[in-house]
């Protein structure tokens, strides 16, 4: 038989068991009602805006709306624009530069943009003959020439003056060469491809004896330490002139004037003249191009008839 102390009375456990059923059902009603409730209030809005503190300093710029959420920010679609760097150029004209009228070409590399008839990197076939050159001075007006080491260009390949101070390294069939410098043209008969030296240069091929050899021939940037002058022609003025560039290391193909407006090409003449016949740029700055592309500026030379006026500028070697 039991113990007294560990034995209750049935009616005492069954007045506790009802009471513990109705607080269990109150509390169940209490639950249901407050998850219906919806999740509108300000306690609602003030834990969203809790619950992800913003640091005072990444705050939003976009101002809070009015139920007090911050809209995400989105990522930018439009990049910061980049600072020029050092090593581009500006689009924008630099100052006190003289204005251009056209787009000044730019040096080629392995071609020459602005070469006539003869071209760097070709061999041309012809023959070789020669003639008394007397103290070297002949159509391209350059004056007397100091080693004679010259020849007469064809015609056709002397083209109005532009082969005018070309230098031209020429090879024998028997393996001799010669560099020449390009101071006179060669008339009919002389047919296109021949060059006539004078007797200096072609004693380095064979004996003046031979009169005339089949060479080949091709065009040279020789090395120089000479840098170019200009010569304004006999009779010039700031009214009319003829300007002549000589010393140049590859073949002229340009020689422009300075304007108010930019530059002017001028004309260059069968005796390597290039003509102003309105006086526009006498005595001011010019600019030579020779048939690489490549632009020499000149400061302004004064007019001073049949004077050779050295300059401080040079074509590059190609």
């Amino acid at each position: 038989m039991a113990s007294p102390s560990h034995r209750r009375p049935r009616g005492k456990r069954r007045g506790l068991l009802v009471p513990a059923v109705a607080v269990a059902a109150v509390g169940l009603l209490v639950s249901l009602a407050v998850a219906l409730t919806p999740d509108d209030g300000p306690d609602t809005a003030r834990a969203t805006a809790t619950s992800a503190p913003t640091d005072a300093g990444t705050r939003p710029s976009v101002p809070p709306t009015a139920t007090g959420r911050a809209p995400k920010a989105k990522p930018s679609t439009v990049s910061p624009t980049p600072e020029p760097s050092a090593t581009t150029p500006s689009a924008r004209p630099s100052r006190g530069s003289t204005p251009t009228t056209a787009t000044a070409p730019r040096p080629a590399s392995g071609g020459a943009p602005l070469a006539g008839r003869i071209r760097p990197g070709t061999t041309y076939s012809g023959v070789a003959t020669h003639y008394d050159a007397g103290d070297g001075d002949g159509a391209c007006l350059y004056g007397p020439s100091p080693d004679l080491m010259i020849a007469a260009m064809n015609t056709a390949d002397y083209e109005t003056s532009r082969a005018c101070g070309a230098y031209v390294l020429v090879r024998a069939a028997g393996g001799a060469s010669v560099t020449v410098r390009i101071t006179n043209e060669c008339p009919a008969p002389c047919a296109p491809g021949q060059l006539d030296l004078s007797r200096e240069a072609f004693a380095k091929l064979a004996g003046l004896s031979a009169g005339k050899i089949p060479v080949t021939w091709s065009l040279l940037s020789p090395g120089t330490s000479d840098t170019v002058s200009i010569r304004y022609k006999t009779g010039s003025s700031s009214h009319w002139c003829g300007i002549q560039a000589i010393g140049h290391r590859n073949p002229l193909a340009r020689l422009e004037v300075g304007t108010g407006s930019g530059w002017q090409r001028l004309t260059r003449t069968e005796y390597n003249y290039f003509l102003s016949p309105d006086g526009t740029g006498c005595g001011g700055a010019l600019r030579l191009t020779d048939v690489y592309g490549e632009q020499l500026p000149v400061d302004g030379i004064a007019v001073r008839p049949d004077a050779v006026q050295p300059t401080r500028v040079q074509f590059a070697r190609h």
